[in-house]
């Protein structure tokens, strides 16, 4: 997932007195240990993963093997997020929607795989101050620029957040091109097919530079979103082709 920069409106789901979105204020810390039972949901999720898709990887040394990072997919699946694990070894850090949280025991599963919720119908501040936090402690953040799953093609209209987050952290971002996960589970899809996923990771963005006095510059933010428009087309077309099925 990914959000908006925050502007100056105040938090969604508190403006009006009414309830908070689920999810809201879920206690959040970010732990860099792959502890046991970490070890054991990743392994599991990944086999079901491998076991049904068999993803084929490229570009893997251009992920970091430390410091901040932000990885950056397409997005034209519900599965897509679950092929970051196969980019890298490190511990995966990553925003899903606050609606996973109306589950108590789902959200208490996502908190221990290094997932916290976001509120995608408004510029989160939440979400984007635990992202920040997961950056500034030299972990892996997935963030997909395009905010949403999409259809088609092109890639287009990218949300700011990835780049904004950069600018903060100084945190690299990573296009990630996800071939084939659009014909194996595509939006409304529940059960997805077994096709081949290729995924090709792209050399990485720098951070946008900062202005004199150390403040993100909004044209900065806005020029490193524009630029990785072509890098993500790049990737995403290339596993595309590898897929052979387009």
């Amino acid at each position: 997932m990914a959000v908006s920069v925050p502007g100056p409106a105040p938090e969604a789901g508190d403006e009006a007195g009414g309830p908070a979105a689920p999810g809201r204020h879920q206690a959040f810390e970010v732990d860099p240990r792959r502890t046991p039972l970490y070890r054991t949901e990743r392994a599991i999720f990944v086999t079901a993963l491998w076991t049904w898709f068999r993803p084929k990887v490229v570009g893997r040394e251009h992920v970091p093997e430390s410091g901040p990072v932000i990885l950056a997919p397409v997005h034209r699946s519900f599965a897509d997020f679950g092929f970051a694990a196969f980019c890298t070894e490190r511990k995966l850090f990553f925003m899903t929607k606050d609606e996973m949280w109306k589950n108590k025991w789902l959200g208490k599963l996502l908190l221990t795989v290094g997932a916290f919720p976001v509120h995608r119908e408004s510029a989160d501040r939440e979400a984007l101050q635990r992202a920040e936090e997961v950056l500034r402690r030299g972990e892996v953040l997935v963030l997909f620029p395009e905010g949403t799953r999409r259809q088609g093609p092109v890639i287009e209209d990218l949300m700011e957040g990835a780049a904004f987050l950069s600018a903060r952290t100084g945190a690299p971002i990573v296009p990630i091109g996800i071939g084939g996960s659009d014909l194996a589970m595509p939006k409304g899809s529940a059960i997805p097919k077994p096709f081949t996923i290729q995924v090709v990771i792209g050399p990485a963005i720098p951070a946008p530079p900062r202005t004199g006095g150390g403040r993100v510059s909004r044209s900065a933010v806005h020029a490193t979103t524009e630029a990785l428009i072509p890098r993500l087309q790049a990737v995403y077309d290339e596993a595309k082709a590898k897929t052979g099925r387009y």
